[in-house]
């Protein structure tokens, strides 16, 4: 059991207890210990029992409840409230805006057990006679409803790729390594996963039998040509099925609806052929091989057909650490931490962007707390230039960053003379996220014309599967980012990346400059520009389009003359 999943088991305890009216004392004792368990680097699993009680933050009673949960693999307080709790009220947790205080009036004093019954009073208006639930937290709750609902059953695609070569190779293991291939949004690399699609070279009655094992996944659909089953984690897992050519069955079943359509019309005799690969099938056509990838619309079909695909960019290409957090703010590593890990991978260099004075809430750096980071970083690029003379090594080196709130006015969080003290500044709008298209531009293109704006943070907000991102006219937005010399951030981490995939294309044709940024808040952090150089690569980004992709000498080079066009 991992050190998240016993803090989930403390955390779901504290809210329970919350929810039931218990005293709140007992139950942040519990929160407290989530967190001081979140914050641990060495798992609790692997440590003796007698020293788990020495641990920060962790007293007797919970030391002993941790025990326990290590042995059985169940916490009996926690199941105890489980017992006691319609499930739908526990579901409620899952809503944003709705914390277990106002789930505990929704139950109680509403006597609503289940997200239906509660969308429906939404919609009933009935919210708004209970104190503390006025208009604006009523249409909120229900918005935050429908939009879970939306996407119940959908995964990110990082934590599809987690899990894929496991269910893989149980396939493999199935009905052998040459009858499986891959197919569907997964390989397609979409952000979001609603099934998890393979194409099985077998008859509906070869394969439901190897399936009646001791715990048989859920048989959802059969279909003449498809299986749909459901997996233990919830995952759908769709099996193509049949015995007809399996690469041609992997090519239909791959591209997008409107990519098989536009190429069936243009080359229905490269479908009609028994290819040997699915090569095969764009050599039939006489075009280049499209990656699956790309395989969304027909404008690639005409790329393809004027051999002009681009050299997507790969995560080898990715040469430095662009936008990450330390300590000083709310990173969990320190600065030297983060600079050794990106060293260990290759990377050249690494900007360091804690958050500005505005985000009190992550430890927002005041100004005193600015030139006090500034001169730890001097230190470790002194000490890291010295080691690379001394080893012959090339020089590592921190960029002086700052990831600058966007306030309300869209003016960015410090004065002048502190802005002109950063290497470069990330803008980001963090707050007060409920906004018209029309307020949404206003700050936007205000921090855009700012000289000191160097990087658009994560541009819309969003965070799949659990918040839609503020209006935004993209193609205004781009617009003004090519007229002001600033790169747009495609955020790698998996619930963002943010700027949308769609609108790469439009970036690129508008000539702004991209860049792929892990927004790391801790060292695992790091390798989430994977997932980022995914997104990208759907968008057709090319390495020489892609700001972290510069060599040191090439950034510090570009660096200089885009300030230099600013003025600043």
């Amino acid at each position: 059991m991992t050190n998240d999943e016993i803090a989930d088991s403390f955390l779901l305890l504290s809210k329970l207890m919350d929810i039931h009216g218990e005293d709140s004392f007992k139950s942040k004792t519990y929160s407290v210990a989530a967190f001081n368990i979140e914050q641990l680097t060495l798992p609790i699993a692997d440590t003796p029992h007698e020293k788990i009680f020495s641990i920060r933050g962790i007293g007797k009673s919970v030391g002993e409840k941790i025990i326990t949960l290590l042995e059985t693999g169940q916490l009996p307080l926690l199941e105890e409230y489980l017992s006691t709790t319609p499930t739908g009220i526990v579901e409620m947790l899952n809503i944003k805006g709705i914390g277990p205080k106002k789930i505990h009036t929704i139950w109680k004093e509403m006597d609503i057990e289940s997200l239906g019954e509660l969308l429906y009073a939404c919609h009933e208006n009935r919210l708004t006679l209970y104190k503390g639930f006025g208009e604006k937290t009523q249409k909120t709750i229900q918005e935050n409803i429908e939009f879970y609902f939306s996407n119940q059953g959908h995964f990110l695609y990082a934590s599809i790729d987690a899990i894929y070569p496991q269910i893989k190779t149980y396939l493999e293991n199935l009905f052998g390594a040459a009858n499986i291939k891959p197919t569907g949004d997964f390989r397609r690399q979409a952000t979001t996963i609603e099934e998890l699609e393979f194409v099985v070279n077998a008859e509906n009655a070869t394969i439901k039998p190897k399936f009646e094992t001791a715990q048989p996944p859920e048989l959802l659909e059969e279909n003449e040509d498809n299986l749909l089953y459901k997996l233990k984690n919830g995952l759908q897992l769709r099996l193509y099925t049949g015995t007809e050519n399996i690469f041609l069955q992997q090519f239909i079943t791959t591209g997008s609806s409107e990519f098989i359509t536009a190429f069936s019309e243009k080359f229905p005799a490269a479908l009609q052929s028994n290819p040997e690969s699915e090569a095969a099938i764009f050599a039939n056509a006489g075009i280049a091989l499209i990656p699956p990838f790309l395989r969304e619309d027909k404008k690639i079909i005409e790329l393809a057909e004027q051999n002009k695909l681009p050299t997507v960019i790969q995560p080898e290409d990715v040469k430095a650490l662009i936008h990450c957090h330390s300590q000083w703010s709310d990173g969990i590593n320190t600065i030297e931490e983060m600079a050794e890990a990106c060293k260990l991978r290759g990377f050249e260099y690494m900007v360091l962007s804690d958050h500005s004075q505005s985000a009190f809430y992550a430890k927002g750096l005041k100004e005193d707390r600015i030139l006090a980071q500034h001169q730890q970083i001097d230190a470790l690029n002194l000490q890291f230039q010295q080691e690379a003379k001394k080893n012959k090594q090339p020089f590592f080196k921190i960029f002086k960053s700052i990831e600058s709130d966007i306030l309300n006015d869209g003016q960015l969080d410090y004065p002048k003379e502190i802005l002109q003290t950063f290497d470069l500044i990330i803008a980001s709008i963090h707050s007060n996220l409920k906004m018209t298209e029309e307020k949404t531009m206003q700050r936007l293109l205000t921090a855009i014309e700012n000289p000191y704006t160097i990087i658009l943070g994560h541009m819309t907000g969003r965070l799949l599967l659990s918040r839609n991102g503020y209006p935004v006219d993209h193609k205004k937005i781009i617009d003004a980012c090519a007229a002001n010399h600033v790169v747009i951030e495609i955020n790698a981490h998996p619930r963002r990346l943010d700027i949308d995939w769609r609108w790469i294309a439009y970036a690129r044709e508008k000539k702004v400059l991209l860049s792929i940024n892990p927004d790391a808040h801790a060292l695992a952090g790091l390798d989430d520009i994977k997932y980022g150089t995914l997104a990208a690569q759907k968008g057709g980004l090319t390495k020489n389009e892609n700001l972290s992709s510069f060599a040191l000498p090439a950034f510090e080079k570009w660096l200089a003359n885009v300030r230099q066009l600013k003025g600043i």
